[in-house]
């Protein structure tokens, strides 16, 4: 297992300078988003090649995380490709100045490349052990498809909200956003949850928690919930939006809801 992660962080490096480099070439940063799912389509099958013999449960998670990661960095590319820069990126380039190179490598490319080793824990360690299939597996795979009918249904929602000129201003309170107010964050989390359920073929399988705690952390708590929310509410209406819709698990409308 040693051998494996070292050769999967080395990969992941390569990954994300080649990633670092294309920023540099387009004067923007924020393809790191884009990178995102497809690092982790990168560290799956990377492991599944160095892994002495991943069985199907490998080759299960290997292939839901390929979904996932195709869909997400598609659908960020098809976001931002006619946009500028994203401005928590310009923000940060500004903010750097004469050491901007340096930093945007470690502080953006390298440390998303971090983050991606340690939510793949429970992938990786799927197609490093030996594994054993048990019925509680399922349970696995039931989570991980709600998480991605969450995510994909909730972009989806969203992207023909703001491609209406009508709603110019508005914010998206329809949908799955009805029910929570972000859904797409619910459905990313969800899925890493499943993943981690999937992979518990093993016993030392349950150090694979590590990859949807950090998911979760980094979601609710960091760079996911908190900044999208800060920009929300510069929004008037979404003080009472934020009352009645839960913040993140899915939950009906209450009139009092914080």
């Amino acid at each position: 297992m040693i051998e494996l992660w070292a050769a999967l962080t080395v990969s992941v490096v390569l990954y994300m300078t080649v990633w670092f480099v294309i920023s540099i070439a387009l004067k923007r940063s924020d393809v790191a988003d884009t990178a995102w799912g497809l690092g982790f389509i990168v560290v799956a099958w990377g492991a599944y090649v160095l892994a002495h013999s991943p069985g199907g449960v490998a080759l299960l998670i290997n292939i839901l995380v390929t979904i996932w990661g195709l869909r997400l960095s598609i659908h960020i590319f098809l976001r931002n490709r006619h946009k500028t820069e994203d401005r928590r990126y310009a923000e940060m380039r500004a903010k750097w100045g004469k050491a901007v190179i340096i930093r945007t490598y470690v502080s953006v490319f390298l440390t998303q490349g971090l983050l991606l080793l340690l939510i793949s824990t429970p992938l990786i360690l799927a197609n490093g052990l030996e594994q054993s299939e048990h019925l509680w597996q399922y349970l696995g795979l039931i989570i991980w498809v709600v998480g991605f009918i969450f995510e994909t249904v909730g972009d989806w929602q969203l992207t023909c909200f703001i491609q209406d000129p009508a709603n110019k201003g508005k914010l998206m309170t329809t949908g799955l956003w009805h029910y929570t107010r972000h859904p797409n964050y619910f459905g990313e989390v969800t899925q890493w949850w499943g993943i981690f359920v999937l992979s518990l073929g093993s016993w030392p399988a349950y150090l694979g928690i590590l990859g949807p705690v950090v998911i979760t952390v980094l979601i609710l708590k960091i760079s996911g919930i908190p900044l999208l929310e800060r920009k929300m509410q510069e929004n008037p209406a979404f003080a009472a939006y934020a009352a009645k819709t839960s913040k993140f698990i899915p939950l009906p409308p209450h009139t009092q809801r914080h």
